[in-house]
């Protein structure tokens, strides 16, 4: 029998401080059974908040004292130098000593991807962790990668997101050979940078499922299962996307509550509405994962409220259950080879 999964939970961090964290941890343990969460951060504020919900003895929650809290805006470096008992710091130190099997923080992004990179360091044939989330599409949802840990990438990063982005979909989706494509200004072939140019013919000679050049349209207009860019364009794209879904749904707000008929009008379309907002509610997507580091670490948006921290939890289960690294590790040893040389492939 498998071991009891623990979750090591940065419960200081974000915007909504520890109380929203703990709301989303008892909401999760409610509903799921087989793993425990481990709140990280200041003991006296945690037991005060549980004690508060009625859950100080809850038998699948423990509690690790940090006594440090890492800002929204704190440099990544001076992060690493000067705050060793945050509570980012000790969740993904609990990643290390093998005390839980995955860490999700609201932190610093910056600061967490530093941290997680310093402390877990990356998997075989890995040169950079990347960022990869999914994001609602017209054919369900898609994972795209990366979006914004690296702000420029070679050829050979580009190749490396696509083994990563696609050892996850098949592991948490169960497709057998996602269909992945570049992200790029247009489909032609002659389009694009150099960089862009280069790593296509890579996809092209990989093992990997390549359909080819994917537009920013396309990121929410194609079937498609992975898209792959570089951290800069990627969160753009995302930002860029975020962005139009807010004004949509002002501009709906807006026009139904115009005049009296128009009121009349979206009490009746009142199903299709809420459907629709569920289908595009940013909190069910919550919970971005840092893959290519030797453990699970997912990065929950700032902002997120407690349903929105509550996916990111479960975005963490879904990857400790499916043992994501291994399966990342098993497509990197038998793609990369094929394609790169020797000399690519070494660390950096």
């Amino acid at each position: 029998m498998r071991a009891p999964v623990h979750l090591a939970v940065d419960a200081m961090s974000g915007d909504h401080g520890h109380e929203t964290v703990v709301d989303a941890a008892l909401s999760v343990l409610a509903e799921q059974s087989g793993f425990n969460l481990i709140l990280v951060g200041d003991e006296t504020a945690l037991r005060a908040s549980l004690q508060q919900r009625k859950a100080s003895d809850h038998p699948r929650l423990q509690i690790q004292h940090a006594s440090e809290v890492v800002g929204m805006h704190e440099s990544p470096s001076k992060v690493l130098r000067g705050k060793k008992d945050s509570s980012m710091r000790v969740a993904i130190n609990l990643i290390k000593e093998g005390r839980a099997q995955a860490a999700v923080s609201a932190g610093n992004t910056g600061a967490l991807m530093a941290t997680a990179k310093f402390v877990l360091k990356t998997l075989p044939g890995i040169d950079r962790p990347a960022i990869i989330s999914m994001i609602p599409s017209v054919s369900g949802h898609i994972h795209m990668l990366d979006l914004g840990a690296n702000a420029e990438c070679s050829a050979e990063h580009l190749l490396q997101f696509a083994v990563m982005g696609c050892a996850l979909v098949t592991a948490t989706r169960g497709i057998e050979r996602p269909e992945v494509g570049l992200l790029n200004i247009g489909e032609e072939e002659i389009k694009g940078n150099e960089v862009i140019k280069q790593a296509a013919q890579l996809l092209q000679a990989s093992s990997l499922n390549y359909v080819g050049f994917v537009e920013g349209d396309g990121v929410f207009l194609r079937d498609i299962d992975v898209v792959v860019c570089d951290g800069f364009t990627g969160n753009v794209a995302l930002k860029t996307g975020e962005g139009v879904a807010k004004m949509i749904y002002h501009f709906i707000k807006e026009e139904f509550t115009r005049s009296i008929f128009t009121k009349m009008a979206a009490l009746m379309a009142m199903p299709a509405l809420k459907a629709l907002g569920g289908r595009m509610d940013p909190r069910n997507y919550n919970g971005a994962s840092f893959v290519g580091l030797n453990g699970i670490v997912i990065k929950s948006h700032g902002s997120a409220d407690a349903q929105a921290f509550a996916s990111a939890i479960r975005v963490a289960l879904r990857e400790v259950d499916n043992d994501v690294p291994a399966r990342i590790t098993r497509l990197m040893s038998s793609t990369l080879p094929a394609v790169l040389k020797p000399s690519v492939m070494a660390a950096p």
